[in-house]
């Protein structure tokens, strides 16, 4: 297969500066994302990044941010910027992860601002979109990730669009009890997704991803399926050994495809 497919993780609110180091070191042996077939990428909380960046500045690895503001510069305490970003080394910055939408109120406007920051400033935005255990049960799973991508890439152009990444999310999916779509079922969102982008990116049109209590088990059946562009891992990649075990049964089932 001639695209790269991607597999990567957020360390989320995790690693201290040594643990993050030390992950990043165990990388470096890992020949299974050298060469075109896999693409992997590694968001670290904002203390780690430079650090991480660093690290892994001479491997294959991409590296991300998890959050950004959409300004340059400014009154924004807390805030990190997209030059900010992109100063430290990071060439991914990960937007509208359903944590941010719940618990820090962001919403698809604010989203929208970001996307095209981030886009100003050379940066890859990898947007979180996902629906409700609720609005999946009232049957609105497409329309709700359908919206957000709507909202989020308005305006973007279409070879703007194919620098972007989206990771479908379900939200009941996510998190320590979370339930993990069948791979059937992420597919068919993902098939929504490529069929609701504008015709004049369908030619090369945006990554999409899975994420959603990803681990072992499942891997094989989700990379297998013709939709899905790579998996976004939580907590079974938080260990590096975790990351390049997924990475390598990955692989496995995708060769066994061709």
């Amino acid at each position: 297969m001639s695209t790269a497919f991607w597999v990567g993780t957020s360390w989320k609110m995790n690693k201290t500066l040594a643990e993050a180091r030390d992950y990043c070191h165990q990388l470096h042996s890992a020949d299974i994302f050298a060469g075109p077939r896999l693409q992997g990428f590694i968001i670290p909380p904002f203390t780690a990044l430079a650090q991480v960046c660093q690290d892994l500045h001479a491997t294959p690895f991409k590296v991300g941010a998890q959050n950004m503001h959409w300004a340059e510069a400014g009154a924004f305490t807390g805030e990190v910027s997209p030059r900010m970003v992109a100063d430290c080394g990071a060439s991914i910055v990960e937007l509208g992860h359903s944590e941010r939408r719940e618990y820090f109120a962001e919403n698809d406007i604010d989203l929208n601002r970001k996307v095209h920051a981030a886009l100003d400033q050379g940066l890859t935005p990898l947007l979180c979109v996902g629906e409700t255990a609720e609005e999946k049960a009232l049957g609105a799973a497409s329309e709700t990730v359908l919206r957000q991508c709507r909202m989020a890439l308005s305006g973007v152009s279409s070879d703007d669009l194919a620098r972007v990444l989206i990771a479908y999310e379900p939200v009941w999916a996510i998190g320590d009890k979370g339930i993990p779509a069948s791979a059937e079922y992420a597919d068919w969102v993902h098939g929504e997704i490529r069929r609701a982008l504008p015709a004049d990116s369908r030619g090369n049109p945006p990554t999409v991803l899975y994420g959603g209590s990803v681990n072992p088990d499942n891997c094989g059946d989700l990379a297998s399926m013709p939709n899905i562009g790579g998996l976004f891992i939580g907590r079974s990649a938080w260990q590096a050994r975790g990351l390049i075990d997924i990475a390598e049964r990955v692989l496995s089932a995708r060769e066994a495809q061709v």
